[in-house]
C-alpha cells in the first residue's frame, strides 16, 4: 500500500495489518465535511492529500479556525482519546484524497497494539499543542505574524511553493474580516516573501516568512518532530 500519510507510514509491518483489511480509500473534495460538532463520527481519516481546517463556530465572532491537519496527521484525534463527538466542524479546506477506516476497527487495532496505542496519542498531543499555539497567535500576533504562520503551517502539508487559497477562506482562519487579510497579503507581497494571484499563493521565501511569524510558529511543529518526525520532507522556498 502506498503509505503518503504520515502516520501509516510510520506504522510497522504487524500495526499496519491490523489497520489494512479495514481501511478503503476516499476522495475528499474542497468542502467536504469530515465532522460536525456534537455528532456522532462514523469513521476516522487518515488524509494522503489535502488540507483540513477545524473552525470553532462563535455566535457573534462568526468562525475562526483553532486547527489544521493534512497528510501529517488523522481526523479526528479526539477517537484516539475516547471521545465519540468534538465539539469543532472538519472540512477540506484543500481537496485531495485519503483512506477511512470505521471508528470500531480502528479501535480495535489500537486495544490489540500498545504501539499503534502509542503513536496515536503521540499525534493526538502534537495536535493539542498546535491548538494551544493557534490560540496564543490568536490573542497576541498581528495579522500578518499570523498569516506568515498560517501560510507556513499550509506550506509544511504539502510538496511545492503554490498554496490553493482564498481571501474568504484566510479570513476565516485567521478570525479577521476581509479588508485585513488583503492588507496583510499586500504586507508580505510588498516585501517580496510571497506572490498572490486570484485564489492562489506563492511562497517566495520561507526563510523569511519563519521571521516574520516569529514565536507564532514553530512550538507546534518542533513537538510533531520530536513525538512524530519532521512535518516538511521537501524544501523549496528559500
Amino acid at each position: 500500500m502506498d503509505r503518503q500519510n504520515f502516520l501509516l507510514a510510520m506504522l510497522s509491518g504487524p500495526d499496519l495489518a491490523l489497520l489494512e483489511p479495514h481501511l478503503e480509500a476516499v476522495e475528499l473534495p474542497v468542502g467536504l465535511v469530515l465532522a460536525e460538532p456534537a455528532t456522532t463520527i462514523s469513521h476516522a481519516v487518515f488524509i494522503d492529500v489535502g488540507l483540513c481546517s477545524v473552525v470553532s463556530s462563535l455566535a457573534e465572532a462568526g468562525r475562526i479556525e483553532v486547527g489544521l491537519f493534512g497528510r501529517d496527521g488523522m481526523a479526528i484525534p479526539a477517537l484516539v482519546l475516547g471521545s465519540d463527538t468534538t465539539p469543532f466542524q472538519m472540512f477540506m479546506q484543500v481537496g485531495g484524497r485519503g483512506r477511512q477506516i470505521p471508528v470500531p476497527a480502528l479501535r480495535a487495532a489500537v486495544a490489540a497494539s500498545p504501539s499503534l496505542r502509542d503513536l496515536l496519542l503521540r499525534y493526538a498531543q502534537t495536535f493539542l499543542v498546535q491548538v494551544a499555539q493557534t490560540a496564543i497567535a490568536n490573542a497576541g500576533a498581528t495579522a500578518e505574524e499570523r498569516l506568515a504562520r498560517w501560510l507556513l503551517m499550509y506550506h509544511d502539508r504539502q510538496d511545492g511553493d503554490d498554496l490553493s487559497v482564498t481571501h474568504e477562506f484566510l479570513a476565516i482562519m485567521l478570525g479577521v474580516r476581509r479588508p485585513t487579510v488583503t492588507v496583510a497579503i499586500h504586507t508580505l507581497e510588498g516585501v517580496g516573501l510571497i506572490r498572490a494571484r486570484r485564489g492562489r499563493i506563492r511562497v517566495l521565501s520561507r526563510a523569511r516568512l519563519e521571521e516574520v511569524a516569529g514565536r507564532s510558529y514553530g512550538p507546534a511543529e518542533a513537538e510533531y518532530e520530536r513525538l512524530i518526525g519532521p512535518l516538511r520532507g521537501s524544501q523549496s522556498a528559500v
